[in-house]
C-alpha cells in the first residue's frame, strides 16, 4: 500500500526539479557597448583580439564577426560573458556562425571552421 504513495511523491519531486533548478541559475544581466574577441588562424598560429562594437564588424582574415549584444552578471562584472555573435566566411559565402558565445565555456557553442577558432573573452564594461 505504501508503494504507489512513494512513488508518486517521487514522481512529484522529480516533476519540481526544472523548475527549481530555472529559478536558480536566473541571474539579471546587463548588456555591455562593446567586447573583446580572440581569433586564433590555426595555419599559421597567430592570434589576434579585437575590440568591437555592438552592431559594428570587424574582418580578420576571411571572417567578418558582427557582434549583436555581449551580457554580463550585473552582480559580478567580472564573473562571465555572453556574446551573440554572426560570424561570415569570405570564402564560403554563408553564415559559419550565429549565436551565444560563453566566455566561461568557449567549446559549449563553438565556431566549426576548418582555419579559424573564435572565443568571446570578455564584456568591455565602460
Amino acid at each position: 500500500m505504501r508503494r504507489p504513495a512513494v512513488f508518486a511523491l517521487a514522481l512529484a519531486s522529480l516533476a519540481a526539479a526544472p523548475v527549481i533548478a530555472q529559478q536558480e541559475t536566473a541571474r539579471p544581466a546587463t548588456s555591455a557597448r562593446s567586447a573583446t574577441i580572440r581569433v586564433l588562424d590555426k595555419i599559421s598560429g597567430e592570434t589576434t583580439d579585437i575590440g568591437i562594437g555592438r552592431g559594428e564588424t570587424k574582418v580578420v582574415g576571411r571572417l567578418a564577426i558582427v557582434l549583436g549584444d555581449c551580457r554580463y552578471p550585473t552582480n559580478n562584472p567580472n564573473s562571465d560573458a555572453f556574446g551573440w555573435l554572426e560570424i561570415r566566411d569570405s570564402d564560403l559565402d554563408k553564415v559559419s556562425f550565429s549565436g551565444w558565445m560563453i566566455a566561461s565555456s568557449p567549446a559549449l557553442n563553438a565556431l566549426d571552421h576548418p582555419r579559424y577558432d573564435v572565443w568571446l573573452l570578455r564584456c568591455s564594461i565602460e
